[in-house]
């Protein structure tokens, strides 16, 4: 089934189509993604935080191009190319991008200390927070859609506990905001159809997750919703055949 069959389009709309347009020029580093991919969504927002120069090219992940799948041979977006080389793994380049390009500003703190526990957060979000949402996502039947949504609470209190003000480290927007963003941006999905509410998870989080939704570099990179739920919904019947849907059915980790 390709994105016509899905009534998804395949370019970026909205704030997200004029950012495509003004990143259309030949640059060194090159960002292969597709507009609907949370993880993609991740790298995109960081090199618009750092105002790296770079070139967008759109993947269609059900018709690949030769050379995508050729210097990424499993075929699963983002990519970065960048001097011969091309990267991959959503959490790999957004460090890659703070590391590469130390102008302010700064996605991490400088602090060794302070640093590490900001990967610490980070890796608590890729393995404690995206699995379950992901199932909840996908969860067929009331109960498993409440067990569910439980364990995205728990886990989002308990985030929301260790947020310093405004943003999770204090003033300065990070890579931890960085990382969870996509998925503030795509929780009207579950909003919608699993009776996930901001403010049941904590007030605290609502007003977190509010303010992320508002920074530029998150809301100039997302598309329209209506072009959105083409997508989604063959996850809310649990028959989406992406990497990560195939994982959840398995009950083993997204690749």
């Amino acid at each position: 089934m390709g994105l016509a069959e899905l009534n998804v389009i395949p370019q970026a709309t909205g704030a997200a189509a004029k950012t495509v347009e003004n990143h259309q020029a030949p640059q060194e580093l090159i960002l292969h993604a597709a507009w609907f991919c949370p993880f993609a969504h991740r790298v995109w927002i960081t090199l618009e935080e750092k105002g790296v120069p770079y070139q967008y090219k759109e993947v269609n992940p059900y018709k690949k191009e030769p050379h995508f799948l050729a210097i990424n041979p499993k075929g699963l977006v983002p990519v970065i190319e960048y001097k011969g080389k091309a990267l991959s793994e959503s959490l790999i380049l957004v460090e890659f991008v703070e590391e590469a390009f130390p102008q302010a500003p700064n996605l991490l703190p400088r602090d060794p200390v302070e640093r590490a526990e900001a990967r610490q957060w980070i890796d608590s979000i890729n393995k404690q927070f995206i699995y379950p949402y992901q199932r909840l996502l996908q969860a067929q039947g009331a109960e498993n859609q409440k067990a569910a949504l439980e364990d995205v609470y728990h886990f989002l209190r308990n985030f929301s506990e260790s947020i310093k003000g405004p943003y999770f480290l204090g003033e300065q927007f990070s890579l931890v905001d960085i990382v969870i963003a996509p998925w503030i941006m795509r929780d009207w999905v579950v909003t919608q159809h699993r009776g996930y509410r901001r403010e049941n998870a904590s007030p605290r989080w609502k007003i977190y997750a509010d303010l992320v939704q508002k920074r530029e570099s998150v809301a100039n990179t997302l598309s329209l919703q209506e072009h959105t739920i083409g997508i989604y919904d063959q996850y809310l019947r649990d028959e989406a055949e992406s990497e990560a849907a195939k994982a959840i059915r398995e009950g083993r980790a997204i690749p």
